[in-house]
């Protein structure tokens, strides 16, 4: 029930109009024009006008030569309830299962800026040496789970991220040229998974694969690490790639239930 603090403020037309304009925005599977904006919230052409520029010059939206389409900032609005939701808490049990079934180490990540965060992580029988935990960042072009995410960004997104990324050589097999990743990335979208060998770290090996929502869009990464001395490649991507994939599938389905889709 709201305090007497709220009860007393006045309700602020303009900020219902504006956010109308955001939901409008993020209801959209393609860039709106100016007018499709009026017509569908019923603002004036002027005032939908002004509140797409006010987004525009806040990051929250871009115009892409035909029309206005949202920027990755607006989830920015949203963290904190996103969190309360619990993504890492719906996807450990399918994650728990998964590193029973492969004994490797499985992690859930998410897209923050150009790093991906480490979520939920489960530990398999076999330990690895790198130190990672829930928490832990690193750049997304040299992950498994980074290039499933960035994979995920329309093409203009990742062209921004692309020619802002530190390409440094982190280990003798690190990608490096941004050619080369732009490519993996395009097969990654046509594919839906990939495999970093040794590219993190030294003898660390990762296969993942996207988590989408009930629209189809990527919301986080699933992967499985080993080391390269007991895993092969052709292990990885024909014994427990399936598995992975299935695992995405169902940690994305809870996300759906949980969000009514």
């Amino acid at each position: 029930m709201p305090d007497a603090t709220t009860r007393e403020m006045p309700f602020v037309q303009s900020l219902e109009r504006g956010l109308q304009v955001l939901r409008t925005l993020g209801d959209a599977p393609t860039s709106l024009t100016l007018a499709e904006v009026t017509r569908r919230t019923g603002l004036t052409r002027a005032a939908s006008r002004r509140f797409l520029l006010t987004l525009v010059e806040l990051d929250y939206a871009r115009f892409d030569g035909r029309g206005y389409v949202l920027q990755p900032r607006v989830l920015e609005l949203g963290r904190a309830y996103l969190s309360s939701l619990r993504l890492p808490d719906l996807a450990l049990p399918a994650l728990e299962r998964l590193a029973a079934d492969v004994r490797d180490t499985t992690s859930l990540t998410v897209l923050d800026g150009d790093e991906i965060v480490y979520v939920a992580r489960v530990h398999g029988f076999r330990i690895l040496t790198v130190a990672i935990a829930v928490g832990t960042r690193f750049p997304a072009h040299v992950t498994s789970t980074g290039r499933v995410l960035l994979a995920g960004l329309d093409d203009d997104e990742l062209e921004s991220h692309l020619a802002r990324a530190d390409f440094r050589q982190l280990t003798a097999g690190t990608k490096t040229d941004p050619d080369q990743l732009r490519k993996e990335i395009h097969r990654i979208r046509r594919r839906g998974w990939t495999v970093t060998d040794q590219e993190l770290e030294q003898g660390l090996r990762s296969i993942a694969a996207p988590v989408h929502d009930e629209r189809g869009r990527v919301i986080a990464a699933v992967n499985i690490s080993t080391t390269a001395s007991r895993t092969s490649l052709e292990t990885m991507r024909n014994s427990w790639l399936r598995r992975l994939q299935e695992t995405a599938e169902a940690i994305g389905a809870e996300c759906s239930q949980l969000t009514g889709g």
